[in-house]
């Protein structure tokens, strides 16, 4: 059932003539996609502010639409091709039948989230369906920044926070998280023929990436890698922290307790072992629970900025760099009136979308 509290029009906040849109409608068939598609997306409750999960729940939507047509389409490139027009329509105003894509459109104008940020995360997709191969670290993490980066900066416009140095520290947020996926996903990534391991690692070693990824075992130097893939993101998980002051009071607790929950993955997967191939390490619900518990505490006491201002890291730079672009000072998003819900009914679901979309399948169907 459509809710009547919320102002749905796009043609209130479109200038190029658009067509009229029933969001609450579009919406709710967007609720409905994630409730058929990620259990932890509605097992757990809501962690963003009332006001923000709407325009959330339909960036979701449709990255999670895109990437499945990548992924799983017959052929990757028209599948680009099919999401660059489907892009290219809701910037103009004009978005085609697409539940997803109408309330898409409505985001990206209210929020002012610029087309790059969208066409950067269809190209990491893109990266996965091909198999590119990663010879650095420097290029891991920018496939990070494409996949979760993105995500990170856009949800941080969606919250209001829009300056260099908010959007650096959410993309360089989501570069961590996506390190610590890939650093607890080696063994499932490395059966479905993937590897984002630094290819200059192993050869530091004299070690054969292909051989290894041909037989996946685990031993003290995959256990290496996987460390030094873990101390990078607990580096970026630092950096991050110090975006918290760039957000509004009720955005703080969410994006700690994701940040907290995500860091606790790599320490979990330290105290298995670091055997991350024989294995999948889960945090808790109980060890969860506290952490969020700890965030809503800990939330408002955000840590002083650097004596000496932080750059963006080199791989999120130019997310920074199209955001500063195209950013208008006097636009300013308009929150949605909807009824206000507990921190803890909010907790899973930003977990779920922060992850890059965690639960992203890597498995090549």
């Amino acid at each position: 059932m459509s809710n009547p509290s919320l102002d749905t029009s796009l043609s209130q906040d479109l200038h190029a003539n658009p067509q009229p849109v029933d969001l609450s409608y579009d919406l709710e068939a967007c609720t409905e996609l994630m409730r058929g598609g990620s259990k932890s997306f509605f097992a757990a409750s809501k962690l963003l502010p009332a006001r923000l999960r709407p325009p959330a729940i339909a960036l979701y939507a449709f990255c999670r639409l895109a990437d499945d047509a990548i992924d799983t389409g017959s052929d990757p490139m028209v599948a680009m091709q099919d999401l660059h027009s489907r892009l290219e329509a809701i910037y103009a105003g004009r978005p085609g039948p697409q539940d997803a894509d109408r309330a898409l459109t409505w985001v990206v104008h209210r929020y002012g989230i610029p087309s790059g940020l969208l066409e950067a995360l269809l190209d990491g997709f893109l990266w996965d369906s091909q198999g590119r191969r990663y010879e650095s670290l420097a290029d891991v993490e920018a496939y990070g920044a494409r996949v979760a980066g993105t995500v990170g900066a856009m949800m941080s416009l969606i919250m209001g926070a829009s300056t260099d140095t908010a959007i650096a520290r959410a993309s360089e947020l989501g570069v961590a998280m996506q390190l610590t996926n890939i650093a607890r996903d080696i063994g499932e990534d490395a059966r479905n023929g993937r590897l984002y391991i630094p290819r200059a690692w192993f050869r530091e070693i004299g070690m054969d990436a292909d051989a290894w990824l041909a037989n996946p075992v685990f031993d003290s130097r995959i256990a290496g890698f996987t460390q030094r893939l873990l101390l990078r993101a607990d580096a970026l998980y630092r950096r991050g922290e110090f975006g918290l002051s760039e957000l509004s009071w009720d955005c703080r607790p969410a994006i700690q307790a994701a940040r907290l929950v995500y860091a606790e993955i790599g320490k979990q997967l330290e105290r298995e072992g670091l055997n991350s191939v024989n294995r999948r390490t889960v945090v808790s619900t109980r060890r969860k629970l506290a952490l969020i518990a700890r965030a809503a505490s800990v939330a408002f006491m955000v840590p002083a900025a650097p004596a000496v201002a932080l750059s963006p890291v080199p791989a999120i730079h130019y997310l920074v760099d199209i955001v500063s672009s195209e950013r208008n000072p006097s636009d300013h998003a308009k929150p949605w009136t909807v009824p206000s819900r507990s921190f803890d009914e909010r907790v899973e679901w930003m977990l779920d979308l922060f992850g890059k979309l965690e639960q992203r399948e890597r498995t090549v169907r």
